[in-house]
């Protein structure tokens, strides 16, 4: 504010002066820039000392591949996609690189090389999964704004009366969403602000509040082989299996052979977690969930179904049906997915609008998918796959059923292991299905079957908090009153031996009986 005042006449000035005092203008100091980040910086910060251990392992299989092929032993193709894939792996474990960066960078270099034609990887973004998973997560949109979903998992909650009812009605809660909410991290980010609203209600019970942090996020990972689109894996899955046998999969036979163990599996893990986090005397107080608990989430929880939620019921319920019944009425599942978004998103009928749906899609997801999808089809194409896998079990083909079981039980351990190599379920399947799939027939084993315990198995990831985004999300912080480090250690300790025999136990005995054989007549 500028306020005049009057000040002495300079002796040479005529007449008065006034002055106006004014303050010195703000100056905002603006920060240096950060210093610009060169190649060798990024170079630098990848190269740990696992990393650079990792380094040396490729290095050394990369020398290993272009010797078998400068000896006439693989050819020119294989080599090339086998170095592209051995850099890729590094940069997927190591590097800080995203993985869908890598995943994209890989492809074009095959595209480059020639290894595949850009009409084959730009064909996967287009390709009927990708199409598969676009109509669900307009759908799940759809559920989740109508709160569909999180009123149905309050009634269940509600029900609870003890401890073990809330972790096993919340396991059952979580097991429904499998089929009306695509991949884990959606799942995960529905199901979050449910247990933020429980943990607020059970604030006295610490240790019953540690044990719903860890049932969350393991449920959501265990009960995703539940359906077809519990995970972005399941896809690739499928799609590399079609490709390399001419069979694969259905929506109704994937839920056949999945749901009894995601059943098992999930409840199995909520009960080890209650065992684990609680003692006798907090198991057996009492318990109450009031009606209001869970009015934070945002939607209401009680009383009659809204109009828009009755109409998304019906829209879901008509698109599983259809998923279900492919083999009688032929429709491809992902015409059945835009048709169904079509109505979830469609005015005075569904609960969205397309516009809304859309922004919630994960594009990246889908990007990540088509490019590991290209990654996988080249190993098959290209023979590296079959090359791999005489490399890696040749010792043991064809030498009778010892040889169909050593390949399985290895072939489980390696894909229940694998979340502490690779991270990302997606890059797993595509990594270890190809090989897999090219292995099976040499031992005698249905590579359709193995293929899908390789793919069940993965879903064990547990054990890190960066081994999948639902783990990381119900981790410890300012926020959210989760689990430390210990915790999921120790529960992967204990589940890791379960899972595996369980697993073994379904593929030897429960999936041949549900019309999914091990081994191959």
């Amino acid at each position: 504010m500028n306020l005049p005042h009057a000040i002495d006449r300079p002796p040479d000035h005529p007449g008065p002066v006034t002055m106006y005092a004014t303050r010195p203008p703000v100056r905002t100091v603006t920060p240096p820039p950060p210093p610009r980040r060169t190649l060798l910086d990024a170079v630098g910060s990848a190269l740990s000392p696992w990393a650079a251990a990792g380094l040396v392992v490729v290095l050394g299989a990369g020398a290993f591949v272009g010797h078998a092929g400068w000896t006439g032993k693989l050819p020119f193709d294989a080599v090339v996609t086998l170095l592209v894939f051995l850099v890729a792996v590094w940069a997927w474990i190591f590097s800080p690189l995203d993985d869908t960066y890598v995943a994209l960078g890989g492809g074009i270099a095959l595209v480059v090389f020639g290894i595949i034609d850009a009409n084959t990887f730009a064909g996967t973004l287009g390709s009927g999964v990708i199409w598969l998973l676009i109509g669900a997560f307009v759908i799940a949109a759809a559920v989740t704004a109508s709160g569909l979903s999180a009123r149905v998992s309050a009634r269940v909650v509600r029900r609870a009366r003890t401890p073990r009812q809330l972790v096993h009605l919340t396991t059952a809660a979580l097991l429904l969403t499998t089929f009306a909410i695509p991949a884990t991290s959606g799942r995960a980010a529905l199901a979050l602000p449910i247990f933020l609203a429980l943990a607020a209600v059970l604030r006295d019970r610490p240790r019953l509040v540690l044990c719903l942090a860890l049932v969350f996020p393991i449920v959501i990972l265990f009960s995703a082989v539940g359906s077809l689109l519990g995970a972005g894996a399941h896809l690739i899955t499928v799609e590399i299996v079609s490709a390399a046998t001419g069979g694969g999969i259905g929506f109704l036979h994937w839920a056949v052979l999945g749901v009894p163990l995601a059943l098992v599996w999930s409840h199995l893990a909520a009960e080890t977690a209650l065992w684990l986090m609680t003692d006798h005397a907090e198991r057996a107080r009492p318990l109450c969930v009031p009606p209001t608990a869970l009015a934070t989430t945002g939607t209401a929880t009680s009383g009659p179904l809204t109009s828009a939620q009755r109409r998304v019921s019906v829209i879901l319920g008509l698109v599983v049906a259809l998923w279900c019944s492919e083999p009688l009425h032929g429709v491809d599942p992902a015409v059945v997915a835009v048709l169904g978004a079509l109505a979830a998103s469609a005015p005075a009928v569904g609960a969205t609008t397309l516009g809304a749906a859309l922004k919630t899609i994960p594009w990246t997801l889908l990007l990540f998918m088509a490019a590991t999808l290209a990654l996988g089809m080249a190993l098959n194409s290209s023979g590296a796959a079959g090359w791999l896998a005489d490399q890696a079990f040749g010792s043991i083909a064809e030498t009778g059923p010892a040889a169909a079981m050593v390949f399985v039980v290895v072939a489980a351990i390696v894909s229940l292991l694998a979340h502490l190599v690779i991270q990302s379920r997606s890059a797993r399947s595509a990594v270890l299905i190809p090989i897999i799939v090219v292995t099976a027939p040499a031992v005698g084993v249905d590579p359709v079957a193995a293929a899908f315990l390789s793919t069940a198995a993965a879903g064990f990831c547990i054990t890190l908090t960066s081994s999948a985004k639902p783990v990381a999300m119900f981790a410890a912080s300012d926020d959210v009153p989760g689990y430390e480090p210990r915790h999921l250690l120790t529960m992967s300790a204990l589940l890791a031996p379960v899972s595996l025999v369980l697993l073994l136990i379904f593929a030897f005995w429960v999936w041949p009986y549900l019309g999914l054989p091990l081994l191959s007549s």
